[in-house]
Protein backbone atom coordinates (compact mmCIF):
# COMPACT_ATOMS: atom_id res chain seq x y z
CA UNK A 1 0.00 0.00 0.00
CA UNK A 2 1.22 3.49 -0.76
CA UNK A 3 0.37 7.00 0.37
CA UNK A 4 -1.60 8.54 -2.42
CA UNK A 5 -0.23 11.24 -4.70
CA UNK A 6 -2.73 12.30 -7.33
CA UNK A 7 -1.92 13.91 -10.66
CA UNK A 8 -4.93 15.67 -12.16
CA UNK A 9 -4.65 18.22 -14.97
CA UNK A 10 -0.84 18.20 -14.50
CA UNK A 11 -1.18 19.38 -10.90
CA UNK A 12 0.40 17.30 -8.14
CA UNK A 13 -2.13 16.94 -5.37
CA UNK A 14 -0.45 16.02 -2.09
CA UNK A 15 -2.65 15.13 0.85
CA UNK A 16 -2.95 18.78 1.95
CA UNK A 17 -4.04 20.07 -1.46
CA UNK A 18 -6.25 17.03 -2.00
CA UNK A 19 -8.43 18.38 0.82
CA UNK A 20 -9.11 21.49 -1.26
CA UNK A 21 -10.26 19.41 -4.24
CA UNK A 22 -12.97 17.73 -2.20
CA UNK A 23 -13.98 20.86 -0.26
CA UNK A 24 -11.93 19.90 2.80
CA UNK A 25 -14.31 16.99 3.50
CA UNK A 26 -11.43 14.67 4.38
CA UNK A 27 -9.26 17.11 6.29
CA UNK A 28 -6.92 15.34 8.67
CA UNK A 29 -7.61 11.81 7.38
CA UNK A 30 -4.58 9.54 6.87
CA UNK A 31 -5.30 8.44 3.31
CA UNK A 32 -3.82 5.22 1.98
CA UNK A 33 -4.61 3.25 -1.15
CA UNK A 34 -3.00 0.77 -3.51
CA UNK A 35 -1.24 1.78 -6.70
CA UNK A 36 -1.50 0.14 -10.14
CA UNK A 37 0.24 0.90 -13.41
CA UNK A 38 -1.64 1.38 -16.65
CA UNK A 39 0.30 -1.53 -18.10
CA UNK A 40 -0.96 -3.81 -15.33
CA UNK A 41 -4.57 -2.85 -15.92
CA UNK A 42 -4.31 -3.10 -19.70
CA UNK A 43 -2.93 -6.61 -19.31
CA UNK A 44 -5.64 -7.50 -16.78
CA UNK A 45 -8.50 -6.34 -19.04
CA UNK A 46 -6.97 -7.40 -22.37
CA UNK A 47 -6.44 -3.74 -23.28
CA UNK A 48 -9.96 -2.82 -22.08
CA UNK A 49 -11.55 -5.23 -24.51
CA UNK A 50 -15.26 -4.54 -25.02
CA UNK A 51 -15.89 -8.24 -24.32
CA UNK A 52 -14.78 -7.56 -20.74
CA UNK A 53 -17.06 -4.55 -20.23
CA UNK A 54 -19.50 -5.25 -17.40
CA UNK A 55 -21.02 -1.82 -16.86
CA UNK A 56 -21.20 1.79 -17.95
CA UNK A 57 -22.35 5.03 -16.34
CA UNK A 58 -21.78 8.76 -16.13
CA UNK A 59 -18.31 8.18 -14.75
CA UNK A 60 -17.22 5.91 -17.60
CA UNK A 61 -16.95 2.18 -18.25
CA UNK A 62 -16.30 -0.76 -15.92
CA UNK A 63 -14.27 -3.78 -17.06
CA UNK A 64 -13.66 -7.21 -15.59
CA UNK A 65 -10.00 -8.08 -15.32
CA UNK A 66 -7.56 -10.55 -13.82
CA UNK A 67 -4.24 -9.58 -12.26
CA UNK A 68 -1.07 -11.64 -12.74
CA UNK A 69 -1.59 -13.26 -9.31
CA UNK A 70 -5.05 -14.49 -10.36
CA UNK A 71 -7.05 -11.87 -8.45
CA UNK A 72 -10.23 -11.00 -10.36
CA UNK A 73 -10.93 -7.27 -10.34
CA UNK A 74 -13.34 -4.66 -11.65
CA UNK A 75 -11.70 -1.62 -13.25
CA UNK A 76 -13.65 1.63 -13.48
CA UNK A 77 -12.22 3.85 -16.23
CA UNK A 78 -12.98 7.56 -16.11
CA UNK A 79 -14.30 8.94 -19.38
CA UNK A 80 -12.06 11.78 -20.68
CA UNK A 81 -15.27 13.71 -21.45
CA UNK A 82 -16.51 13.57 -17.85
CA UNK A 83 -15.56 16.79 -16.05
CA UNK A 84 -17.64 15.87 -13.00
CA UNK A 85 -15.86 12.52 -13.00
CA UNK A 86 -12.57 14.12 -11.92
CA UNK A 87 -14.15 15.35 -8.70
CA UNK A 88 -15.96 12.07 -8.13
CA UNK A 89 -12.73 10.15 -8.74
CA UNK A 90 -10.92 12.05 -5.99
CA UNK A 91 -13.95 11.89 -3.70
CA UNK A 92 -14.35 8.15 -4.15
CA UNK A 93 -10.75 7.42 -3.21
CA UNK A 94 -10.91 9.73 -0.22
CA UNK A 95 -14.17 8.34 1.10
CA UNK A 96 -13.74 4.60 0.70
CA UNK A 97 -9.98 3.97 0.81
CA UNK A 98 -9.93 3.72 4.61
CA UNK A 99 -13.27 1.94 5.06
CA UNK A 100 -13.60 -1.81 5.49
CA UNK A 101 -16.94 -3.54 6.01
CA UNK A 102 -18.52 -6.73 4.59
CA UNK A 103 -21.30 -4.67 3.01
CA UNK A 104 -19.10 -2.09 1.28
CA UNK A 105 -17.31 -2.80 -1.99
CA UNK A 106 -13.57 -3.01 -1.41
CA UNK A 107 -11.33 -0.54 -3.24
CA UNK A 108 -7.99 -2.16 -4.10
CA UNK A 109 -6.43 1.00 -5.48
CA UNK A 110 -6.15 3.39 -8.38
CA UNK A 111 -4.09 4.32 -11.41
CA UNK A 112 -3.26 7.85 -12.57
CA UNK A 113 -1.17 7.90 -15.75
CA UNK A 114 -1.32 10.54 -18.47
CA UNK A 115 -4.98 11.24 -19.13
CA UNK A 116 -6.07 7.93 -17.58
CA UNK A 117 -7.88 7.84 -14.24
CA UNK A 118 -8.86 4.35 -13.08
CA UNK A 119 -10.24 2.78 -9.91
CA UNK A 120 -9.72 -0.90 -9.08
CA UNK A 121 -12.29 -2.78 -7.00
CA UNK A 122 -13.05 -6.31 -5.91
CA UNK A 123 -15.06 -8.10 -8.60
CA UNK A 124 -18.71 -8.76 -7.83
CA UNK A 125 -19.91 -11.87 -9.63
CA UNK A 126 -23.61 -11.03 -9.75
CA UNK A 127 -23.26 -7.44 -10.93
CA UNK A 128 -25.79 -4.94 -9.56
CA UNK A 129 -29.03 -5.35 -7.64
CA UNK A 130 -30.82 -3.42 -10.40
CA UNK A 131 -29.66 -5.91 -12.99
CA UNK A 132 -30.62 -8.85 -10.76
CA UNK A 133 -34.13 -7.44 -10.31
CA UNK A 134 -34.87 -5.76 -13.63
CA UNK A 135 -32.26 -6.90 -16.15
CA UNK A 136 -32.83 -8.77 -19.37
CA UNK A 137 -33.32 -12.53 -19.26
CA UNK A 138 -29.56 -13.12 -19.17
CA UNK A 139 -29.05 -10.66 -16.30
CA UNK A 140 -32.12 -10.99 -14.08
CA UNK A 141 -31.95 -13.50 -11.23
CA UNK A 142 -34.66 -15.49 -9.52
CA UNK A 143 -34.46 -14.15 -5.96
CA UNK A 144 -36.51 -15.94 -3.33
CA UNK A 145 -37.91 -14.12 -0.31
CA UNK A 146 -35.13 -15.12 2.14
CA UNK A 147 -32.54 -13.83 -0.36
CA UNK A 148 -34.41 -10.55 -0.87
CA UNK A 149 -34.60 -10.14 2.90
CA UNK A 150 -30.86 -10.76 3.31
CA UNK A 151 -30.09 -8.21 0.57
CA UNK A 152 -32.16 -5.61 2.45
CA UNK A 153 -30.35 -6.46 5.69
CA UNK A 154 -26.97 -6.20 3.95
CA UNK A 155 -27.72 -2.72 2.59
CA UNK A 156 -29.00 -1.62 6.01
CA UNK A 157 -25.84 -2.88 7.73
CA UNK A 158 -23.64 -1.07 5.22
CA UNK A 159 -25.53 2.18 5.78
CA UNK A 160 -25.46 1.76 9.57
CA UNK A 161 -21.68 1.44 9.36
CA UNK A 162 -21.36 4.56 7.20
CA UNK A 163 -23.65 6.59 9.47
CA UNK A 164 -22.61 5.33 12.90
CA UNK A 165 -19.89 2.68 12.84
CA UNK A 166 -16.94 4.12 10.92
CA UNK A 167 -14.31 6.56 12.15
CA UNK A 168 -15.63 9.09 9.64
CA UNK A 169 -19.41 9.40 9.33
CA UNK A 170 -20.57 9.44 5.72
CA UNK A 171 -23.79 10.20 3.85
CA UNK A 172 -23.71 8.28 0.56
CA UNK A 173 -26.28 10.48 -1.28
CA UNK A 174 -26.91 8.03 -4.14
CA UNK A 175 -28.31 4.78 -2.78
CA UNK A 176 -30.12 2.94 -5.60
CA UNK A 177 -30.18 -0.48 -7.21
CA UNK A 178 -27.30 0.18 -9.61
CA UNK A 179 -25.07 1.21 -6.68
CA UNK A 180 -25.70 -1.98 -4.73
CA UNK A 181 -23.58 -4.87 -6.01
CA UNK A 182 -24.00 -8.61 -5.34
CA UNK A 183 -21.17 -11.09 -4.83
CA UNK A 184 -21.23 -14.77 -5.75
CA UNK A 185 -23.29 -15.56 -2.65
CA UNK A 186 -25.68 -12.65 -3.33
CA UNK A 187 -24.36 -10.62 -0.40
CA UNK A 188 -25.15 -6.92 -0.93
CA UNK A 189 -22.33 -4.37 -1.00
CA UNK A 190 -22.74 -0.61 -1.36
CA UNK A 191 -20.62 0.96 -4.11
CA UNK A 192 -19.99 4.26 -5.91
CA UNK A 193 -18.99 6.88 -3.33
CA UNK A 194 -18.38 9.65 -5.86
CA UNK A 195 -21.19 11.82 -4.43
CA UNK A 196 -20.65 10.96 -0.76
CA UNK A 197 -20.34 13.69 1.87
CA UNK A 198 -18.96 13.72 5.38
CA UNK A 199 -21.57 13.99 8.12
CA UNK A 200 -20.46 16.45 10.79
CA UNK A 201 -21.51 15.29 14.25
CA UNK A 202 -21.72 18.83 15.62
CA UNK A 203 -24.19 19.90 12.92
CA UNK A 204 -27.78 18.70 12.66
CA UNK A 205 -27.59 18.79 8.86
CA UNK A 206 -25.46 19.82 5.90
CA UNK A 207 -26.63 22.48 3.46
CA UNK A 208 -25.20 21.43 0.12
CA UNK A 209 -25.68 21.40 -3.62
CA UNK A 210 -28.22 18.74 -4.49
CA UNK A 211 -26.78 15.68 -6.23
CA UNK A 212 -28.17 12.20 -6.61
CA UNK A 213 -30.79 10.37 -8.64
CA UNK A 214 -34.34 11.60 -9.15
CA UNK A 215 -36.83 9.24 -7.54
CA UNK A 216 -34.44 8.20 -4.76
CA UNK A 217 -33.77 11.56 -3.08
CA UNK A 218 -35.52 12.51 0.16
CA UNK A 219 -37.91 15.46 -0.36
CA UNK A 220 -36.18 17.79 2.13
CA UNK A 221 -32.88 17.18 0.37
CA UNK A 222 -34.19 17.40 -3.21
CA UNK A 223 -36.14 20.60 -2.53
CA UNK A 224 -33.94 22.50 -0.08
CA UNK A 225 -30.54 20.78 0.00
CA UNK A 226 -31.10 19.80 3.64
CA UNK A 227 -28.85 16.74 4.00
CA UNK A 228 -28.68 14.29 6.90
CA UNK A 229 -28.10 10.55 7.04
CA UNK A 230 -31.89 10.24 6.89
CA UNK A 231 -31.61 11.02 3.17
CA UNK A 232 -29.84 7.67 2.74
CA UNK A 233 -32.53 5.97 4.82
CA UNK A 234 -35.22 7.38 2.51
CA UNK A 235 -33.31 6.12 -0.55
CA UNK A 236 -32.93 2.73 1.10
CA UNK A 237 -36.70 2.67 1.62
CA UNK A 238 -37.27 3.17 -2.10
CA UNK A 239 -34.80 0.37 -2.90
CA UNK A 240 -36.50 -1.90 -0.36
CA UNK A 241 -39.84 -1.26 -2.09
CA UNK A 242 -38.24 -2.20 -5.41
CA UNK A 243 -36.90 -5.42 -3.90
CA UNK A 244 -40.28 -6.37 -2.43
CA UNK A 245 -42.47 -5.29 -5.35
CA UNK A 246 -40.19 -6.27 -8.24
CA UNK A 247 -40.93 -2.87 -9.79
CA UNK A 248 -38.32 -0.25 -10.73
CA UNK A 249 -38.83 3.30 -9.50
CA UNK A 250 -36.41 4.72 -12.07
CA UNK A 251 -38.24 3.27 -15.07
CA UNK A 252 -41.75 3.27 -13.68
CA UNK A 253 -44.58 3.88 -16.17
CA UNK A 254 -47.22 6.24 -14.75
CA UNK A 255 -50.82 5.08 -14.70
CA UNK A 256 -54.05 6.88 -13.87
CA UNK A 257 -53.69 5.77 -10.26
CA UNK A 258 -50.00 6.55 -9.67
CA UNK A 259 -47.06 8.45 -11.15
CA UNK A 260 -44.20 6.61 -9.38
CA UNK A 261 -43.51 3.51 -7.33
CA UNK A 262 -44.25 5.26 -4.02
CA UNK A 263 -47.60 6.40 -5.39
CA UNK A 264 -48.34 2.85 -6.55
CA UNK A 265 -47.57 1.43 -3.11
CA UNK A 266 -49.85 4.03 -1.50
CA UNK A 267 -52.64 3.28 -4.00
CA UNK A 268 -52.36 -0.50 -3.54
CA UNK A 269 -52.32 -0.11 0.25
CA UNK A 270 -55.47 1.99 0.09
CA UNK A 271 -57.17 -0.65 -2.08
CA UNK A 272 -56.27 -3.40 0.41
CA UNK A 273 -57.50 -1.28 3.32
CA UNK A 274 -60.81 -0.71 1.49
CA UNK A 275 -61.24 -4.43 0.85
CA UNK A 276 -60.55 -5.23 4.50
CA UNK A 277 -62.91 -2.57 5.87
Amino acid sequence: MYFLKLIVHDEYLTWNSLNTCICADLKGLDLKTGSFTLRQLRAATNNFDSANKIGEGGFGSVYKGELSDGTVIAVKQLSPKSRQGNREFVNEIGMISGLKHPNLVKLYGCCIEGDQLLLVYEYMENNSLARALFGAETGALLLDWPTRFQICVGIARGLAFLHEGSVIRIVHRDIKGTNVLLDKDLNAKISDFGLAKLSEAENTHISTRVAGTIGYMAPEYALWGYLTDKADVYSFGVVALEIVSGRSNSSYNPTNESVCLLDWVSYESACVATLNS
